[in-house]
């Protein structure tokens, strides 16, 4: 059974809109916070976020560690003067930094009884049904056993195809897998802070929601030594908290920042997601956070009130075209005339019979298409509503 809640002890935090207990986090930990100015691994650094990460277990709190720098460890070792471009030599990198990285973790680490271990993954095991619960089981497993997993991007097999992109996107989603209680995101900003003529004015303690004002305001990629930036935190903050796992932005340079964060002190931002608490069933969410689409379902105004309003199935009434090739059982976006995606879910068609039975009323389909079809072009329990 999930223990996840059985401990009682943890303090209630003061700051609102925080849980009110917290016990499972995901922490992730971005490369400009554990390199110096030179791109190198900071050994002080580790050792001062080591400590902090050994503090949390021994308080009793469940920590996934979601590490980037493999790539600059890689690069130091090799004896190299910069990141490389070219996709073979990052991925050599990344297979040597991989090793160098889980060193230095488990050194220090080990200083305190704890115990690591690696999770690497791509966005195909996630993608994979099987596979995807495979890693939620052994992450489970790890943390049953006081073992801290250390999660990071399989970088020596992934192509574009299967790439997460970024550890912050890969955070987010490992915080889905395993029903985290809360993700941080740990930069070298001190959060989010409201812009005016381009200029940061004041930072932002809370928010409840991802909106558009909010992406324009996050500033550009950090450094060469990153691969995501503000902009990347705030869309992969948007995927936790629509799955119900708040997300604090916070400077992981301050001082024992993990446990101001989680004592409530105002540092950093806090994005609630009160907006959207709304419980999926796990196989709902493989379908709105892991499944990638593999092709998109246009429909008209009513089919889509009928979608965001009545929580109802999509019809071939109500589809206007389709875009993208796919096979019955694929994930499809389902889309305004205008572009915007209000719902993603598994079509009972295929793209070419979907466009025999567009705009026709479904006692019409078995002229069509034969006796032995289905109602709905997507059915509601396959779907998932994405609007904001």
């Amino acid at each position: 059974m999930d223990q996840k809640h059985s401990n009682s002890t943890f303090p209630k935090t003061n700051r609102n809109g925080l849980p009110a207990r917290m016990k499972r986090l995901v922490i992730k930990v971005g490369s400009r916070v554990l390199v110096d100015n030179r791109g190198r691994p900071d050994p002080r650094q580790i050792t001062r976020l080591t400590d902090q990460i050994a503090d949390l277990q021994q308080r009793g709190y469940e920590v996934i560690f979601v590490s980037s720098g493999a790539i600059a460890a890689g690069v130091q070792s090799l004896g190299w003067k910069q990141r490389p471009v070219n996709l073979p030599d990052l991925q050599m990198a990344a297979a040597i930094g991989q090793g160098v990285l889980l060193n230095h973790y488990s050194e220090q680490l080990v200083r305190h009884g704890c115990r690591l271990g690696q999770v690497l993954l791509t966005h195909a095991d996630l993608n994979d049904r099987i596979r995807h619960l495979n890693a939620r089981n052994t992450i489970m497993a790890m943390l049953r056993n006081r073992i801290i997993p250390v999660v990071n991007e399989n970088d020596v097999v992934a192509v574009d195809e299967i790439r997460f992109g970024d550890n912050d996107l890969l955070a987010a989603m490992v915080a889905t897998l395993i029903d985290a209680d809360l993700l941080l995101l740990l930069t070298t900003s001190d959060g989010l802070y409201r812009t005016e003529k381009g200029k940061m004015v004041e930072r932002i303690p809370i928010l409840d929601d991802i909106t558009d004002e909010t992406l324009s305001m996050a500033q550009g990629k950090g450094s060469s030594w990153s691969s995501g930036g503000m902009g990347s935190k705030l869309q992969s903050a948007e995927r936790a908290i629509r799955a119900g796992t708040p997300v604090v932005i916070a400077n992981g340079r301050q001082e024992q920042v993990l446990r101001r964060v989680l004592d409530g002190e105002d540092i950093g931002t806090l994005i609630t997601g009160t907006a959207h608490q709304q419980k999926l069933r796990a196989r709902k969410k493989w379908i709105a956070f892991f499944h990638r689409t593999q092709g998109s379902v246009y429909v008209d105004e009513g089919a889509g009130r009928a979608i965001l309003e009545e929580g109802h199935s999509l019809l071939p009434v109500g589809v206007e075209r389709t875009e993208g090739r796919f096979r019955a059982g694929a994930l499809v976006k389902i889309r305004t005339a205008d572009g915007k995606t209000i719902a993603r879910g598994l079509t009972a068609y295929d793209r070419e019979d979907i466009e025999r039975i567009k705009g026709r009323r479904s006692v019409d389909i078995p002229f069509v298409l034969g006796e032995r079809h289905f109602v709905e072009v997507v059915h509601r329990d396959n779907m998932v509503v994405m609007a904001r």
